[in-house]
Formats: C-alpha cells, structure tokens, sequence
C-alpha cells in the first residue's frame, strides 16, 4: 500500500511551495550538476594528454580518474546530514565554489601529485552536487509534476557523459587539457549567482537541528566505498585478486561496510538513514538503478572502443558516433515528463529496460563489415531508453517517501548508480580481456593443415606474398596476416559477449519491476 508523500507546511499549515519559479530553480541547480558530470566524461578523454604533459604513465595518471571518484563516492551519501547540518542551499553554494576552486587548481596543476590533490577536492565538492539537486528539484514541483522535474534532472545525469567526451576532445585538440577543467569556472559562477538568488530552504529543513556528526559511521562508510572504488578502478589492471593488496583492500571494504550498517541502524543519528530502504518502492528502485548503472556505463565503455579499436574510427569519428545517444535522450526527456502522469511509470520503465536490451542485442550481431547506420541506429534508440528508464524509475522510487525523507534518499539513489556504474565499468573491461583471450585460444586450435578452410586461405596467401618476397618470408608474412584476422574476430567475440551480458542485465531489471508498487502522482 502506498503512502503518499508527506507535505512539508508552511504559513498557514498550507503546503510549502518556492517563492521562486520551479523552472528557474530547476536552471539554477541544473547548471551545477551538469558541470559535475560533465567535467568526470571530459577528463577521460584529456587523460592521455595529461600524462604526456605532466611526464606520467598512463597508469600513474588514471589516479587523476580514481581520486575523484574516490572523494566523489564517499560524500556522496552524507550529502543529506551534510544539507541539513549546514543548511542546504549554503552547502550546495559550497559545494560548487569548492568544486569551481579546485577546478581552477586542476587547471593550473604543474605535476601530477598536485593535480591528484586537486581532484580529491574537486571530488569532495562535486559528490553532492546531484543528490542535493534532485531533492531541491522533487521539492521544488507540485507531486504531479515531479516526472518533468526528473526529465530536467535526467538532462544533466544522461546527456552529460555522452557530450562530454565529444567537447572533451574538441577541448584537448584545439587548446589544451587545462581547459577541461578551465570550462568549469564561469559556468560555477552562474551556477552560485543563481542559487543565492532563486533556491531557498523549505521549512522542515530550516527547523531541523541535526545533532553532533556521526563519526564512527561516517569513517567505516569513508573506508569502505574509497577501498571499494580503488578496487573496482585498478582490479583489472592488477589483476584482481591475483594482487595481493587487492585482496587486502577487499576484505578492508567488506568488513567495514558490514560494521558500517550494523552501526547506522543501530545509531540514533546515523550520518546515513539506512531505515529509509525500508520503503519498498525506494529499495527496489535503488536495486534497478544500481543495474541500471552497470547496463549504462557498461555500454558507454564499450561503444568508444569498440568504434575505435575495431572499425578504425578516430577518437573525434567515435565521438561524433556515439553523440545520437544524446540526441535520443534529449527529445525524450520532455516526453517522458509528460507521460509520466498519464501511463503507469511501470511500463515506461518496464519498456525502457527492454528497448535497451534489444539495442544491446542489435550491436551483439554487428561485424567487421558493419555500416555506420547499423551502429548510429542501436545508439540513439538507446539514448531514447535510458530517458524511458531514468525519469520514471527516479519518480517512483522516491514517489511514496516524505520530502523530510528526500534529502538522504537521493544521496543514497545517487550513489548506488555510480556504484553500478564502476561495477558495470569493471565488468566490461575484465569481460573483454579475458573472453578474447579465450576466443583466441579456440580459433588458433583450429589453424592446422587440417582444416581446408585454413589450409586454402594460407596458400592464396603465401601465392600472394611470393611475387616479393622468398618463400620462407611469404610463408610468415602469410601466417601474421591470418592471426591478425584471428585476433581482430576474437576481440569481436569478446565485445559481443560483453553487448549480450548488457541485455540479460536489462532483462534482470524488467523482472524486478514487478515488485514495485505503483505511485501515484496525485
């Protein structure tokens, strides 16, 4: 049975509602969050120049990637305490000169050590910008508007990483990677003049008075997702357990996280209510985007590489490539606002997860051979599922809470799908590693004189190479040809392993949707 969310009152026992226009409060907070997110795609693309300039291995320079998420996951949720401690509209100003500061000493950065620095901070900042702007945001609209509120907020979360490898490159290629990171200051400036002019904090929030911070919980919760996001971020490139101090950080993370929730629900004042998940609609819906997080950032990985290591596009070609995906989601954002209030959010999700499945499906049976249209297609499709998926599924699970409960629950929400997001991340670059090397191993067993498809292919080879070269060089020159063709089918192998792994993923989600309860928008 579901509970309709709790009002918030104001003046007169009425329900609070912004003095502001929620539309200029959605711009305002929406500029914030789409900087965030936008800076993490954009800062990918710049890595390799990073490390050329600061005179870094690549290896060494991913900590510039590992530090922010590091910082960016562990504030993520104490983002609603943190709110509500310090006054939410104070912190969240806060928060965006940090990450505007810090975005300034990324640019200005003279070694790596101080740009890793600078990151953490920039991290710290950054990691509540999106929890605290979607509370202000469910807020900020009337209960039946809520599913446009989540398209707005959706923009920033979905479009986000797929423009920013494209200006991120742009960025790199035409000035420098300093201005990856310089782009950020004017935009936080007009992110901070807005917010101090249009976003207020409701009553409820004004009238708490948090008590001392939790800090036995805030640093097992610290420990156990920064070892956890250092596990998911270097596992595959040292090997996973085979390191010795990636089983350390392992079991680290493991034994903290379980202290860790035995202390907060036990705590009076925990610096994360877990109690919330006790909503069934939240739980459930913070399951799905937790695997929502993995499909995505998954695919995401995968399409750049696959465009780039396997049909020979440029970094720019693959970034143009795969931009239709933001097309796709931005002209089904407002849509999927609207139908939000007319059809059950359930099936919107529902159809959503298999839309995404079948596009994971249709770049499954591509090859070599493929035409841009056959990759393009499956792309923007996909960027029309994911705003099926994001808005509804948003709106439902924080649908039957309170607003008091808002704050911490999209703390949490939010830092389950970047969880998700490493997860699926992690996942596609073992899958591909290692289903290629299998793949290879089956194919060579079949280069034998035996095999009359081998055997037939090898000697128009050699025929070939014999008008330049003797007969022992053409024979070698004959064999390199045909394993490079072996390993360039089992790389494909591998990637359609990883694009079917996507779609049974999406058909794990559209199960668990039949226990969501529906949520009225009334």
């Amino acid at each position: 049975m579901t509970v309709p969310p709790g009002p918030a009152a104001g003046a007169g026992g009425r329900e609070w509602r912004p003095a502001a226009n929620p539309w200029v409060i959605t711009a305002a907070v929406m500029l914030a969050t789409f900087m965030e997110v936008l800076d993490t795609s954009i800062a990918v693309v710049a890595l390799p120049h990073i490390a050329g300039n600061l005179s870094a291995s690549t290896d060494e320079a991913t900590w510039v990637l590992t530090s922010y998420l590091v910082a960016n996951a562990v504030i993520l949720p104490a983002s609603g305490w943190l709110a509500a401690y310090f006054g939410r509209k104070r912190f969240l100003i806060a928060c965006i000169a940090i990450f505007m500061v810090s975005s300034l000493a990324c640019g200005t950065a003279a070694n790596l050590g101080l740009l890793v620095v600078a990151r953490i901070f920039q991290g710290a900042g950054g990691g509540a910008l999106q929890p605290i702007s979607q509370a202000i945001l469910l807020e900020s609209f009337p209960p039946e508007k809520r599913g446009m509120a989540m398209a707005a907020f959706g923009l920033g979360v979905v479009v986000a990483p797929i423009v920013g490898p494209t200006l991120g490159g742009w960025l790199t290629d035409n000035y420098s990677w300093r201005w990856a990171f310089y782009i950020n200051i004017p935009v936080g400036v007009a992110a901070i003049l807005m917010t101090q002019a249009f976003v207020e904090d409701p009553p409820y929030l004004r009238a708490a008075k948090p008590g001392r911070i939790d800090s036995i919980g805030f640093g097992l919760m610290a420990v156990s997702i920064a070892t956890l996001q250092i596990v998911l971020d270097k596992g595959q490139q040292a090997g996973w357990f085979d390191a010795t101090w990636i089983r350390w950080f392992a079991v680290i993370s493991a034994v903290t996280m379980a202290a860790f929730l035995a202390w907060e629900l036990r705590a009076k004042e925990p610096i994360v209510n877990l109690r919330v998940l006790r909503n069934r609609n939240f739980a459930v819906g913070t399951l799905l985007i937790t695997l929502m997080g993995i499909a995505l950032y998954g695919m995401l990985t995968l399409q750049p590489l696959f465009l780039q290591t396997l049909m020979g596009y440029t970094a720019l070609q693959s970034g143009l490539t795969v931009s239709p995906r933001g097309l796709g989601a931005l002209v089904m954002m407002p849509l999927i606002g609207y139908f939000t209030n007319v059809i059950d959010k359930r099936a919107l999700i529902g159809f959503g997860f298999l839309l995404f499945g079948s596009t994971s499906l249709m770049l499954g049976n591509v090859n070599l051979q493929a035409s841009m249209i056959s990759v393009v297609l499956p792309i923007a499709l996909s960027g029309i599922a994911s705003a099926m998926i994001w808005v509804p599924l948003a709106t439902v699970a924080m649908g039957t809470l309170r607003r008091e409960q808002m704050g911490n629950a999209t703390g949490i929400f939010n830092l389950m799908r970047n969880i998700g997001g490493s997860v699926g991340i992690s996942i596609v670059a073992t899958m591909l590693v290692r289903d290629a090397q299998t793949h290879q191993a089956n194919m060579v067993a079949h280069l034998t004189p035996n095999n009359p498809v081998f055997h037939t292919r090898f000697l128009a080879l050699q025929g070939a190479f014999l008008a330049r070269f003797d007969p022992i060089e053409a024979s070698r020159r004959a064999m390199a040809t045909i394993y490079q063709e072996l390993m360039k089918q089992a790389n494909l192998w591998a990637f359609v392993d990883n694009f079917r792994f996507v779609a049974w993923v999406c058909l794990a989600c559209f199960t668990a949707i039949f226990l969501l309860e529906k949520a009225d928008s009334r």
